[in-house]
This record gives C-alpha cells, sequence and structure tokens, in this order.
C-alpha cells in the first residue's frame, strides 16, 4: 500500500467514524449497525485503493439464521473488503485493543461486538461465551478470523480453536469466506484492481461434539486453501449461481 492510500484511507475515515458513532450513539447495541458502518468503510476505503470486490458465492451468505462466519486475515484493510459484504444482524470477536481506539472502538463495542483478550484465557473464554449468547439468545451471526492474527501475505495460518468450539457448542453451521491476495493485487501498480471473494457452502455442525473440533478445523483450513490457491491463480473452479457485486 502506498503513501497516497494511506493518507486517502486516513482522510475518508474521518467522516466515517464520525457518522457511524453518531448512529451507534442513536440506536445502541441495534442488530443493524454493524452493517451499516462496515459499508460507509468499504465505500469509502475501496474508492481510496481503486479497487472493486468481485463476491462469488454470494447466496451462502447468512440471511436470518446464524452462522459462525471465518475469513482468512491478510491485513488492517481486511475492514474494507469484509465490510462491503458484511451481512445484517452480525457481530464480529476482534482483539481487545480495537477497544482503544478513539470513536472506533465506541462503535465496535456499541455494535454488540466482542473483543477478546487472547493471551488471558480466563478472559478469552469468557469473550467465546459471549459470543456463544449472541448466537443463541439473539440469533446473531458471528465473525471470527480463525488464523488470530494478520498473514501479510504468508499464505492461510494455522488456526485456532475458538470458533470451531462455538459453532459445535451453538450447534449452527460454519460459513468459510476466502479473500484472495489483494496485497499482491494492490501491490502491482495504479489499478482499477478487482479483489475476488468467495463464500463457500456452509459445513453443518449440528451431530458434532467437542471431540470432532480437531478435524472441523482441518476440514475447513483445508477447503480454504484449495480455494483459496483456486483464487490466487492456479485453477478456476466453478461457480455456483451468479457472482455479485459487492458494494
Amino acid at each position: 500500500m502506498r503513501w497516497f492510500h494511506r493518507i486517502g484511507l486516513f482522510i475518508t475515515a474521518i467522516p466515517a467514524t464520525l457518522a457511524g458513532f453518531l448512529l451507534c450513539v442513536a440506536r445502541p447495541f441495534h442488530r443493524g449497525n454493524n452493517r451499516v458502518c462496515a459499508r460507509m468503510y468499504a465505500w469509502c476505503g475501496l474508492r481510496v485503493l481503486n479497487a472493486r470486490v468481485r463476491l462469488e458465492g454470494w447466496q451462502h451468505l447468512p440471511t436470518n439464521e446464524p452462522r459462525v462466519l471465518i475469513a482468512n486475515h491478510q491485513s488492517n484493510l481486511d475492514l474494507y473488503v469484509v465490510g462491503s459484504m458484511t451481512p445484517d444482524n452480525a457481530v464480529v470477536v476482534g482483539k481487545q485493543s480495537l477497544g482503544w481506539i478513539p470513536l472506533f472502538g465506541q462503535i465496535f463495542w456499541l455494535g454488540g461486538n466482542v473483543l477478546i483478550r487472547r493471551r488471558n484465557r480466563a478472559r478469552a473464554m469468557t469473550a467465546m461465551t459471549a459470543a456463544n449468547l449472541a448466537i443463541a439468545a439473539r440469533g446473531q451471526s458471528v465473525w471470527i478470523m480463525p488464523e488470530g492474527t494478520r498473514s501479510r501475505g504468508q499464505g492461510l495460518l494455522p488456526f485456532r480453536k475458538g470458533a470451531f468450539h462455538t459453532a459445535i457448542a451453538t450447534g449452527v453451521p460454519i460459513t468459510m469466506v476466502c479473500i484472495s491476495d489483494y496485497l499482491k493485487t494492490l501491490a502491482s501498480g495504479k489499478g482499477p484492481h478487482t479483489i475476488t471473494v468467495r463464500v463457500l457452502p456452509p459445513v453443518e455442525t449440528e451431530h458434532l461434539s467437542s471431540a470432532d473440533v480437531p478435524w472441523l478445523m482441518e476440514h475447513c483450513r483445508s477447503l480454504m486453501i484449495r480455494n483459496l490457491t483456486e483464487l490466487n491463480g492456479e485453477s478456476p473452479v466453478p461457480e455456483e449461481g451468479h457472482p455479485r457485486q459487492a458494494a
């Protein structure tokens, strides 16, 4: 990402953050807050980056039913890519430090999102219990980045178990979201750039137990690796339905 991208993203983040803050204060913890705020950030950010998101498998995104949504985590720019396709009534599990960012942290909290302190096991478990509650009691979908950190172009990193424990504990399907290597795409020139996102068919967890977590984790990771390899240029797979243009 070039210096003028950084400046542009900072400048456009100011009105998006102010608008999001006012919205969340006006209707705290509303089920639609995250979607509206995410779309605002995405609309601004993608235009600064001169990029568009091509969404494949959009029919696999949740509508009214809760899911555990997992995606590969490349960089902070995920905010704009994932934000362009965030479904209604979804919350995010994010690291605790996000809550300390002025205004953005308050938006994150007022959106009903879950802050997790990974280095403290007891607090991390409490946060994952909150994620389970969002699904079971409020019927919300939960976004989790199972790598737990940004890959920065190093490919899909090993997964952590939290997302898979949550899916099995609540009995909801896992929906995998595969994002093409946009860091290479953005570094290739001035664009316009196309970032491809592929949503895979959900994996059911209703009849699984905690003993199945290792299998489920590796199964999902293998599927994502195969699709990411295809998205990044080796061999395309047939699409299901028609690709939809995201925001």
